[in-house]
C-alpha cells in the first residue's frame, strides 16, 4: 500500500489500533499524546513503506 498521509478521527484507540495493526498489518511508528488538547497523534505505516523510506 502506498500513500502520502491521511487522518482519521476515532473514539476507541485500542479497538482502532487492533484493526489497523492486526487487521491491516500497519506498524505504529510513534505516538504523541496531548493532554491539554485531549487528543493523540498516532503515526502508522505499512512494512513496505517503512522499508522503502529506510536510510541506505
Amino acid at each position: 500500500m502506498e500513500f502520502l498521509h491521511t487522518m482519521v478521527r476515532i473514539s476507541d484507540v485500542d479497538e482502532s489500533l487492533r484493526f489497523y495493526v492486526q487487521g491491516l498489518g500497519l506498524k505504529q511508528l510513534r505516538r504523541i499524546d496531548n493532554e491539554a488538547g485531549r487528543f493523540s497523534l498516532i503515526f502508522l505505516a505499512s512494512p513496505e513503506d517503512i522499508e522503502r523510506n529506510a536510510p541506505p
